[in-house]
Order: C-alpha cells, then sequence, then structure tokens
C-alpha cells in the first residue's frame, strides 16, 4: 500500500494502483450524490464538480501527495452534499439559495431585459436558445424562462404551437401558465394575492371540488380562469 501514501516517485503499476482506486472511489461518490448531480448541474452540484475534479486530481498527478488525505476530504464533501440536498428539501429558505426560481426572459412578445442581466445571459445567448426551439419570432413566444439549470423554457402563443390532433375542430385558447398555489402542503400567499383572493377562498375550493385536506396536497396550480388543479401524495 505504498502507493497509497506520499512517495518521492512512483512506478507505472502503482500509479495504475491509484487510478483505478480514484476511478471506483469517484463512481462510489457519483453514486452516493445521485443521478440528479449528473442528469443536470445545478448550483450546489456546480460546486461540488469544481471541488471534486480538483481534489481528486492532484494525487492522480502528483507522488508526492497521497491518496487517503484527497479520499476523506471527498467524503466529508459528499456528506455536507447530501445533508444541503436534505435540508433544502425539508427547508424553503434553503431551497431558494440552492433552487431559485425560473427568470422570465420573455412575457408575452416582449424581453425582459432587466431579467436578461439578473440571469447574466446577453441577448445573443437568448436568441440562440429560441434558434434551438426553432423559433424564429420573438412576439411568438408567450413566455420564455431562464430555469436553474441554465436551460431556457420556451411557451408559444397557442396559435403558433405545432398542430396535433386534439387542436382539430377545437376553438384556440388564449395562453396561460398555470400558477403554483400550493406546494408540499404549503399556501403561495403572493400568487394568491395577486388573483385577488384570500386563504379562505382557496381552501373552500379544495373542499366543494376536490374535498381533500391541505396536508393531503403535494402540489397545486390555478390558471386565470381559478381552474385548480391538485396532486395528492401518494
Amino acid at each position: 500500500m505504498e502507493f497509497f501514501s506520499g512517495q518521492e516517485s512512483l512506478n507505472a503499476v502503482q500509479w495504475g494502483l491509484r487510478a483505478i482506486i480514484g476511478f471506483f472511489f469517484l463512481v462510489i461518490v457519483a453514486k452516493l450524490m445521485g443521478q440528479r448531480s449528473i442528469s443536470q448541474l445545478r448550483f450546489l452540484d456546480f460546486v461540488m464538480a469544481l471541488l471534486i475534479g480538483n481534489i481528486i486530481a492532484h494525487p492522480l498527478s502528483d507522488e508526492q501527495l497521497g491518496l487517503k488525505g484527497s479520499m476523506i476530504t471527498m467524503s466529508v464533501l459528499v456528506i455536507l452534499y447530501l445533508t444541503g440536498v436534505f435540508l433544502s428539501l425539508r427547508w424553503d429558505p434553503l431551497r431558494k439559495i440552492f433552487e431559485p426560481s425560473p427568470i422570465p426572459l420573455i412575457e408575452y412578445g416582449k424581453i425582459n431585459y432587466k431579467n436578461l442581466n439578473k440571469a447574466r445571459i446577453s441577448i445573443d445567448v437568448l436568441l440562440s436558445e429560441l434558434r434551438k426551439e426553432k423559433t424564429e419570432d420573438i412576439q411568438k413566444v408567450a413566455l420564455a424562462l431562464w430555469e436553474p439549470g441554465g436551460t431556457v423554457s420556451i411557451f408559444l402563443y397557442p396559435q403558433h404551437q405545432p398542430i396535433t390532433h386534439s387542436n382539430f375542430n377545437s376553438t384556440i385558447k388564449p395562453f396561460d401558465f398555470p400558477k403554483i398555489i400550493i406546494k408540499e402542503q404549503k399556501i403561495n400567499y403572493n400568487e394568491l394575492r395577486l388573483l385577488g383572493k384570500d386563504e379562505q377562498w382557496l381552501l373552500n375550493k379544495i373542499k366543494t371540488t376536490y374535498n381533500v385536506n391541505l396536508s393531503d396536497i403535494l402540489l397545486a396550480t390555478i390558471d386565470n380562469n381559478e381552474d385548480l388543479k391538485i396532486f395528492l401524495y401518494n
């Protein structure tokens, strides 16, 4: 196990053993971090990727540095990462830091330049994202959101959306983006206030429409026509 600690020099076999241990240790780390960190790089995932890549690279390229210290450091970081993810699922203030709300870039055919600066992207980047979605005209876009993962979600006006079987023999409805009014048993009072409604109105509507309690609701959305859709805990 001499290759495990810092040495003046390592032979080819020892370098190979370091690489093998480093590889399988990173596989275990990635498995512990979960599929989320692989499929989409969010704020916390990006921080972890920078730290882990930097920590493991040095002992794999410098024989005077041992693997033990790097592996201990990475293990602590993974524990902190998993703790942060778990707490963000339970505590809204922390979730807003790690998972910020989407930023509107285009609203009803108009670019929100202030939010472009907030998202730190240029108009060229926005136009590039529109071209990826085969959208050449900004005025066709009802809503474009800059997502926390660094992608742009684009919603066209109904009259500019591709035709499907459900479109035949039906009138075109105006664009309406559902608002999240309840998430994990908690009411979004800001959206409720924008609708001009109060908590009692919402609770009555839930009771009369679905006959469920607030504690049973995982997610509830509402549109401008006050059409409430509820998703319950399994």
